[in-house]
């Protein structure tokens, strides 16, 4: 069958995605990802070093991430993502700006860290307590606690599971028990760590519940990366994703309505049959 007709494939941009050797959740990554973008992952070489601050100092070594940035240099691009977080806040905020650096100096491309992006996205949601989960064990976490504070964020709470291996494995369900053992303070935000860690649906569900932005470090590694080629980030019901369309309608609420046209609107809604409604709860 002749298919010349099609004119495609669509033009494709580019996001180059960094992982540890042990990323088990590369469907996930792209279940934020539109249609006319393309992930283009590589990972770091593997080491026989289970999941700790010695792993997360390994895998984060600037030659090593310069290596990965130069492998993915053949596919253009526009932008790279450290998708790891321990490997990039276990050296504080010092390390994480150094290893941008690396990355953009290897690759002559923009480059960005989980790490990093979770400060942007508390930042854009104007949260500076948060609750804490992850699957780490207690030294890990506390050295992701310690990074927080040096930027400014207080942790209200945490929980933590004490994992050094299949963390891909987790099921949502020990994600939610923990997210609730955590908000135990007036938080502004959850965060939920490790991008190893499964977190696509629970997202809204927790939203739901804890009535709180839920994070995690997949979204905001995609939603930042995305962001910086100007693209938004899919999900359903996710605080963070909506912030965009929320400060638009925010900001046609804060605009004065002549009294005319908020007559014609009073009338307009109270003619509103019932089973226009039916359904939204």
């Amino acid at each position: 069958m002749d298919v010349s007709f099609l004119g495609g494939p669509q033009p494709q941009r580019g996001v180059g995605v960094v992982a540890p050797f042990d990323f088990a959740l590369d469907r996930e990554l792209w279940r934020w990802v539109p249609d006319d973008v393309s992930l283009r992952l590589t990972r770091t070489p593997y080491v026989p070093v289970e999941v700790s601050l010695d792993l997360a100092r390994l895998v984060s070594e600037h030659e090593t991430l310069r290596e990965a940035v130069r492998a993915l240099g053949a596919s253009e691009p526009e932008v790279v993502a450290y998708a790891c977080t321990s490997g990039s806040f276990v050296g504080g905020l010092a390390g994480e700006r150094a290893m941008c650096e690396a990355m953009s100096s290897a690759g002559d491309v923009p480059s960005l860290t989980t790490s990093g992006a979770l400060l942007e996205a508390l930042d854009e949601l104007g949260a500076g307590r948060i609750a804490l989960v992850t699957p780490y064990t207690e030294s890990v976490t506390q050295a992701l606690e310690e990074y927080l504070g040096e930027a400014g964020v207080t942790v209200t709470g945490r929980a933590f599971l004490g994992l050094t291996r299949h963390i891909w494995k987790v099921p949502y369900r020990s994600v939610v028990d923990m997210a609730r053992q955590a908000v135990v303070g007036a938080a502004d935000a959850l965060f939920i760590s490790c991008t190893n860690l499964p977190t696509y649906d629970v997202i809204p569900q927790l939203e739901a519940e804890l009535r709180m932005p839920v994070l995690s470090a997949n979204q905001v590694t995609m939603w930042a990366a995305l962001r910086g080629i100007g693209v938004n980030a899919v999900g359903p019901y996710q605080g963070l994703l909506l912030q965009p369309e929320a400060a638009v309608v925010a900001e046609h609420e804060a605009t004065p309505v002549p009294p005319a046209q908020a007559a014609q609107q009073a009338q307009a809604a109270q003619q509103t049959q019932p089973e226009e409604l039916e359904g939204w709860t």
